[in-house]
């Protein structure tokens, strides 16, 4: 099998070395020079790609805006599986499938990361263990399919989920981006200077996100902005809910709040099957 990853940064870098680990040959595609250069002398990828209609598998490693623009102007082997690996499903989904394709498209979103970015901080272990999310609807082709999830096994990865794109983007916006709007949010506090020798973990995680590249995040929240405003608007109410209590001096009142999300919480961490979703167990 011929595969090349197009989009040299951290997670298209990591997808390139979690290949080459598994034993393929892969090379790889950047749209500037020095990514590129970096994976060839460092033996991440096997060669420069200069055109994409010889490959049997091309991972689209690009911001969503730009994974689409590839998509949509690249020429690709007849018959390729062809996967982009953004953070929103149902923009590019829509895309893909509103007219015939000589490529079979299938959706993916590893759930793996660091809050830094660049090739130079790729890993062949940046997928060991996590979930790789494929999405899925009546016009995705067994045998694309089979072939992302047999790469998923080889790269590392601990499980396989499949699901919608629109079930993804609206658990994404929850499970991530609300996070890294909430960790932006927490550190707009003239409190935030000066927090040598009074921070823990708990202030650790809450801020590890918060520098996050807005000119690849402020794209991706406005691609599924409907699902992240409601879950901003959801947490605005809760902690609505806790100012109030503190603002009338109201301790039970506070408990009882308190107590709600630790139940909440405590029930979140049951797996319950969701017939909307599959999980494949690969380790």
């Amino acid at each position: 099998m011929k595969i090349c990853v197009a989009g040299l940064g951290i997670i298209g870098g990591s997808l390139c070395a979690a290949l080459k680990r598994a034993g393929y040959a892969v090379d790889g595609w950047n749209r500037s020079s020095l990514p590129l250069e970096y994976a060839l002398n460092r033996g991440i990828i096997d060669a420069a790609a200069d055109r994409f209609d010889t490959y049997d598998f091309v991972f689209v490693a690009l911001p969503a805006e730009a994974a689409l623009n590839f998509l949509e102007t690249t020429r690709f082997k007849d018959g390729a599986a062809v996967s982009d690996i953004c953070g929103v499903k149902k923009f590019l989904e829509n895309a893909m499938f509103s007219k015939p394709r000589n490529f079979n498209y299938v959706g993916c979103h590893p759930m793996a990361g660091k809050e830094v970015s660049g090739i130079e901080n790729a890993a062949a272990e940046l997928f060991d263990g996590a979930s790789m999310i494929i999405t899925e609807t009546d016009k995705t082709d067994k045998g694309a399919l089979a072939a992302v999830k047999d790469l998923t096994a080889a790269m590392g990865f601990g499980r396989i989920v499949e699901c919608s794109a629109e079930f993804h983007d609206r658990k994404i916006a929850y499970t991530s981006q609300l996070a890294h709007v909430v960790s932006n949010a927490y550190v707009k506090d003239d409190e935030s200077c000066f927090c040598t020798g009074f921070t823990g973990g708990s202030y650790q995680d809450m801020t590890r996100i918060a520098g996050v590249d807005e000119n690849v995040w402020a794209s991706l929240y406005m691609k599924n902005s409907n699902n992240l405003s409601e879950k901003i608007e959801n947490i605005i109410r809760s902690l609505s809910e806790i100012k109030k209590a503190l603002d009338f001096g109201d301790e039970e009142k506070l408990k009882e709040v308190l107590k709600t999300g630790r139940v909440m919480y405590e029930n979140g961490k049951n797996i319950i099957k969701n017939r909307n979703v599959l999980i494949t167990k690969l380790r």
